[in-house]
């Protein structure tokens, strides 16, 4: 008999075995911790990259064996755990920067191809996602295979959105300011777009996430890069902790008060369709039938 980690009993039900969604709703928060882990990647980067002067390569062996062991116990734990999850996106976004990074620098790669290999891959990874598992709502996120498709997913979002951004800002010559607010801009349109005129939920969510790694970008070069190239003069050092701060106190508050934790699905009450969207795990079938 398989019992799947993502799935929990509580005692005080009939059956009371609940759906535990491995990812958090997406509020206001969400957004938030976001886009400060998008810039804590970017001046990471540059900091292990530049300061440290680990070079491209090491940095990237570094991070992605962080990157490797928090996905690890991402996988393992049975719930949403904030510190986990959160950990796991400033990596992702860190080692998604670096891929194309290394493409360009090292290998000469152009970010016209690499853009479009990205979206590419992404798209690509939709496609198979959905003929899979028939959704991409985040609010799904419950099965190893679905967890898979989604980190995956980002992935390719963190790499498509610095290939895009860095391609944007070379095209057109933007200053940080600009670009940030170019962004900010597109990504308000597409939020009033699902909310005014009932944009697909999934489209959006997953087209914002793009757009908020150059947003993250543009904020972390502005905050970083000296007063000549346009930016503030803050350095690498203090903006990353500046917003790791602000991302821990974030995670923190999420952390003891669960606003982003995604409601569960009670298998007593489950009807087929939800019975068919895991139908994988034998287990749970066998214990909705006792």
């Amino acid at each position: 008999m398989k019992i799947s980690k993502y799935w929990q009993r509580n005692d005080t039900s009939a059956i009371g075995y609940h759906i535990l969604n491995k990812v958090p709703e997406v509020t206001i928060y969400f957004w938030i911790i976001k886009i400060l882990c998008t810039t804590v990647g970017e001046t990471a980067a540059d900091f292990l990259n530049s300061n440290l002067h680990l070079g491209l390569t090491g940095t990237t062996f570094v991070m992605g064996s962080l990157l490797i062991i928090t996905l690890f116990f991402q996988f393992v734990s049975r719930r949403y755990v904030p510190g986990i999850y959160w950990l796991a996106v400033v990596l992702i976004s860190v080692v998604g920067t670096l891929i194309t990074d290394n493409l360009t620098d090292n290998f000469g790669v152009s970010l016209e191809t690499t853009t479009i290999s990205f979206g590419v891959a992404l798209i690509v990874t939709f496609a198979v996602w959905y003929a899979s598992e028939k959704t991409l709502s985040v609010h799904t996120i419950y099965t190893l295979r679905r967890e898979a498709f989604y980190w995956l997913a980002i992935l390719f979002t963190f790499a498509l959105g610095t290939a895009a951004g860095d391609l944007t800002a070379e095209k057109l010559d933007l200053g940080y300011v600009v670009a940030a607010i170019m962004f900010g801009a597109l990504i308000v349109i597409v939020a009033v777009a699902h909310l005014r005129f009932t944009l697909n939920a999934v489209l959006a969510f997953w087209v914002a996430y793009i757009l908020t790694r150059p947003l993250g970008a543009s904020l972390g070069d502005f905050l970083t890069q000296s007063k000549d190239d346009g930016g503030l003069g803050l350095g690498t050092v203090l903006t990353s902790a500046l917003f790791l701060m602000v991302i821990l106190l974030t995670v923190t508050y999420l952390t003891f008060t669960k606003k982003d934790v995604i409601a569960t699905v009670d298998l007593s009450t489950a009807g087929p369709e939800n019975l068919h969207e895991i139908q994988d795990d034998e287990w749970v079938a066998s214990a909705h039938r006792k």
